[in-house]
């Protein structure tokens, strides 16, 4: 058994202590490259999000984390690699595709920072680059309850799995001065719209 599958097992059972729930794992595809829009709030997010699914996720996370002296070494174990934020970096970008087209799936926070908020902010376009190029279906994701989780979190921890978008299904309207924007503008609204039914 690999040390993700052993932390994520531990993870499980701590997220089910806590009253985590879980929709729509079944839309997740059981093979194949795989792309992961996922909303940013807390640096949990990833860890709950990759516990709540069938498949391994390999994070693509912010550069500095990697410079921590314990995290940064186990971040890399654990299948995670980084980005150079705020600029074109070309080699988590080579990375990303190499990942897809292994068939894995690929974790990403498209707004690039958490949201202080909890707002969805925008989404950034180079993940629709990644969906062209690598043909990958893109997979949206809506964590919810992981800011202050552990001590505001109980009860309220959830993750909602949309149906996969494709590059057919994303196509830009003509006239679209910006294509990969507007496509990426799609993404984020479908990661919005993912909710938790209701109590009846």
């Amino acid at each position: 058994m690999t040390l993700y599958n052993v932390a994520k097992g531990m993870f499980r059972l701590q997220f089910k202590l806590m009253g985590w729930k879980i929709q729509g794992v079944e839309n997740l595809p059981l093979e194949g490259p795989v792309i992961l829009a996922i909303n940013h709030v807390s640096m949990w997010d990833p860890v709950v999000a990759a516990s709540s699914l069938p498949r391994p996720v390999r994070f693509m996370a912010k550069e500095e984390l990697f410079s921590l002296p314990i995290l940064g070494k186990l971040f890399r174990t654990l299948g995670a690699f980084p980005v150079k934020r705020g600029q074109g970096d070309m080699n988590a970008i080579r990375q990303s595709l190499a990942i897809l087209k292994e068939g894995q799936v690929l974790g990403l926070f498209p707004e690039g920072k958490r949201s202080k908020t909890g707002t969805i902010q925008k989404g950034m376009p180079g993940m629709v680059l990644l969906m062209e190029k690598s043909k990958a279906s893109i997979v949206p994701i809506k964590v919810n309850g992981t800011k202050h989780m552990f001590t505001k979190g109980w009860g309220k921890i959830s993750v909602v799995i949309g149906k996969p978008l494709t590059s057919e299904m994303l196509k830009a309207p003509a006239g679209i001065d910006n294509r990969r924007e507007w496509i990426a503008d799609r993404i984020m609204q479908a990661v919005l719209d993912l909710q938790l039914p209701k109590a009846q």
